[in-house]
């Protein structure tokens, strides 16, 4: 398996610490809000890591944090006059209510901040007592240039990062690059004693304490947005490493961007999607195949019709399903094929490589499809092949983290949405079908075929049968999701 590691640059064989299992460590949410979109990348990304490690029979520790006190957190919640766990209660729970409905795993610990501060201090102290960290009236201050690899993740040089800092000189640091560890207590903060006065920790240090306590000084995988190269990976690099003396994380991985109809999601723009607000408009599963489906170091263009699109795709991929189990026998099942199983893993073990693990599960279906047009030619001949491409289905559908609903009630709970979009409603196509009815009781096959027709135009597909006819949408689908149109 290989591993972009943003610390090299480069594609690296991946060797875990300990044979067969892996420790990953992700940075969690700030909860002074809901999640917005940048928020849902990333988790899908690492939940997408995550599971795939596991199908790779590695045991993995994952630890994904909340930074439940920052800055933020103590603005939003004097904007709103309630207090900061208030504030914290209530965005963890919309957090859960978010990454939920993108059907994210839970993590092996969910550490919080404040749980941890008795690791910070003694981390803390450790720097001060090393020379790598100084106390300046209750504050205390990393000093970085007492750290010579400063600057090896970002790739930056110290002397350009100095003269950017000097723009917001703090007279209480001695180099305007110094970050803070502690922070003195200010009225009205929430503060906790600590050898140099009441205070609470900087953000960069909540991750270095709580990595090392879950995980250890030396582990696997540390994973996050790109925005959090620099400063704050850079900064835990100095922390952890200072303390220890070690390397605190053998693969760096971080997540691509998030843009909006091609421009980089912000406030500013008036382009801000929190998750709720693109869940209330498309199917959280949806949201979840079409992140899932670019590679997760690249960059994510978001726009309605990119959206509308996953959606017909998951649409075709669950009446694919639906069509294949229909033509089983109760109880049929047959192992996944080696060769496909194979081309799957390695899919996995190419950095993890969504873009081609969705382009796999695309010729499955297309695969089903075909042996379902053979079975209803040949019958029997094909059901253990069809049984093993929907096992094959199942599996890589796991690791994707979809097809988890059972494709009747999806395909109707969607039929409504589907014919808003053609611009009829469920009324419209029940009268039509009594139309069609009555006039092929009169005889009137071309008032019956012009109705049918008219049907099908805007997507929905007749079924006659001996007691009754039935109805279901014809799914068409172009493009990056997948190729072709299908009628089930």
């Amino acid at each position: 398996m290989k591993i972009f590691n943003t610390l090299t640059g480069e594609k690296e064989e991946f060797k875990p610490i300990a044979k067969g299992e892996v420790k990953m460590y992700v940075c969690g949410v700030t909860v002074y809000d809901r999640c917005h979109m940048g928020h849902a990348r990333a988790g899908v990304a690492f939940d997408f890591i995550y599971r795939s490690l596991e199908t790779l029979g590695y045991k993995v520790t994952y630890v994904r944090n909340f930074t439940d006190v920052d800055d933020k957190i103590i603005n939003r919640a004097n904007e709103r006059n309630i207090s900061c766990d208030e504030l914290v209660e209530e965005n963890i729970k919309t957090f859960y209510e978010d990454m939920g409905a993108l059907n994210l795993k839970k993590p092996t610990h969910e550490p919080r901040a404040t749980q941890y501060i008795s690791q910070m201090l003694k981390l803390i102290e450790e720097l001060v007592d090393k020379g790598l960290a100084y106390e300046s009236k209750g504050d205390i201050f990393y000093s970085v240039r007492s750290f010579p690899q400063y600057g090896k993740l970002s790739k930056k040089n110290i002397d350009d990062l100095e003269e950017g800092a000097r723009v917001n000189i703090n007279e209480d640091k001695r180099d305007p690059l110094d970050f803070a560890l502690w922070k003195k207590a200010k009225d009205g903060e929430p503060k906790w004693e600590s050898p140099w006065g009441e205070g609470r920790p900087g953000w960069h240090i909540e991750c270095s304490a709580m990595s090392r306590e879950l995980l250890g000084n030396n582990f696997d995988i540390h994973g996050g947005g790109k925005d959090l190269v620099f400063p704050h990976h850079e900064n835990e690099i100095a922390q952890s490493q200072g303390a220890c003396g070690c390397a605190p994380v053998n693969y760096w991985m971080h997540n691509g961007f998030v843009n909006i109809n091609k421009e980089k999601m912000s406030k500013s723009l008036g382009n801000f999607f929190t998750i709720k607000d693109v869940i209330a408009k498309f199917d959280p599963e949806a949201v979840r195949l079409y992140l899932v489906s670019t590679h997760y170091r690249s960059p994510i263009d978001f726009a309605d019709e990119y959206l509308a699109e996953a959606e017909r795709t998951l649409d075709r991929f669950y009446a694919t399903k639906l069509r294949a189990s229909k033509l089983l026998p109760d109880g049929e099942t047959a192992k996944a094929d080696d060769k496909l199983m194979e081309r799957f893993l390695d899919t996995l073990k190419d950095d993890f490589n969504g873009a081609m693990t969705v382009a796999l599960l695309n010729e499955v279906i297309t695969s089903i499809n075909v042996c379902c047009d053979k079975f209803k030619k040949e019958n029997s001949g094909h059901i253990k092949n069809l049984a093993s491409l929907l096992s094959a289905l199942d599996e890589i559908a796991s690791v994707l983290g979809i097809l988890y609903r059972d494709p009747a009630e999806y395909l109707e709970s969607v039929k409504d949405k589907r014919l808003a979009e053609r611009g009829t409603t469920r009324e419209h196509v029940e009268e039509q079908i009594e139309k069609r009815n009555t006039a092929k009781a009169d005889k009137d096959y071309v008032t019956a075929d012009k109705i049918r027709d008219d049907l099908r135009k805007n997507g929905v597909l007749l079924k006659d049968s001996p007691n009754e006819t039935t109805w279901v949408m014809m799914t068409r689908v172009s493009s990056a999701m997948g190729n072709g149109a299908q009628s089930v």
